[in-house]
C-alpha cells in the first residue's frame, strides 16, 4: 500500500496566496493500526529549488555568499546569513537553473556540475524539495562580479574561503544555514581528502 492510499484530503484553504502559498489542508491518515484520524495541516508551497557549492581541489577552497535573510532576522540572527548559492527553480530544470543561479550571485560561470543528492529542508511545514550540486571552479572561472538581482531584492556578497575556514565558520556558529554545512559537511568528507 502506497502512502497516497493512506491519505484522504478532505477540505484545502488557501491562507496568502502572496509571496508564495500558504494553505490549510485537512485530511485523514490511515494509522499503521487500522484506524483512520483526522488531522489539519499548513504548508507552504515556494516551489522547488537548487543549491551549489563551488569548490577549487588544487588549492582547498570554496566560494560562499552572504546576503539579508528577513525569516533568519526576525528570529534573533542579527547579522548577514552565510550561505552557499541556492534559488528556487521557476520552471527551469534543476541543473540549468543552478548553472545560472551559481552566475547570478557569484559570477562564476561553472563548467561541470554534479547532483549529489535532494532533499526536504522543512518537511513539516515547507514542501520545498532542495537539490544539491557540486563544481569545481577556479580563479579564471569568474566573468562578472555576481551579487544577485537587485530588482528581486538580492544585495549579495561573494566570499572565497578554505574548507578549514569554512568548517571552521560552522563550528564558530558563523555559518547557520542548514543547505550550506550539508554541502561542507559533503565536501570535507568526500571532495577534501585530509592533508
Amino acid at each position: 500500500m502506497s502512502i497516497a492510499d493512506r491519505v484522504r484530503v478532505e477540505e484545502v484553504t488557501v491562507l496568502s496566496d502572496d509571496w508564495y502559498t500558504l494553505k490549510k489542508t485537512t485530511f485523514s491518515y490511515l494509522r499503521a493500526d487500522g484506524t483512520w484520524q483526522r488531522q489539519s495541516r499548513e504548508t507552504y508551497d515556494r516551489g522547488n529549488g537548487a543549491t551549489i557549492l563551488l569548490y577549487d581541489p588544487a588549492r582547498r577552497t570554496v566560494v560562499l555568499v552572504s546576503q539579508f535573510r528577513y525569516p533568519a532576522f526576525v528570529n534573533g540572527h542579527d547579522d548577514l546569513l552565510i550561505e552557499a548559492p541556492a534559488g528556487l527553480l521557476d520552471d527551469a530544470e534543476p541543473e540549468a537553473r543552478i548553472r545560472a543561479e551559481v552566475e547570478e550571485e557569484t559570477g562564476f560561470r561553472v563548467k561541470a556540475v554534479r547532483k549529489i543528492f535532494d532533499a526536504f529542508m522543512s518537511p513539516g511545514s515547507v514542501t520545498e524539495r532542495l537539490h544539491f550540486f557540486v563544481g569545481e571552479y577556479g580563479p579564471g572561472d569568474r566573468v562578472s562580479a555576481g551579487g544577485g538581482e537587485a530588482d528581486e531584492g538580492e544585495d549579495i556578497a561573494v566570499q572565497e574561503a578554505t574548507i578549514e575556514e569554512a568548517l571552521a565558520m560552522i563550528d564558530s556558529g558563523a555559518i547557520r544555514d542548514a543547505k550550506t554545512i550539508m554541502l561542507l559537511q559533503y565536501a570535507a568528507l568526500r571532495l577534501f581528502p585530509a592533508g
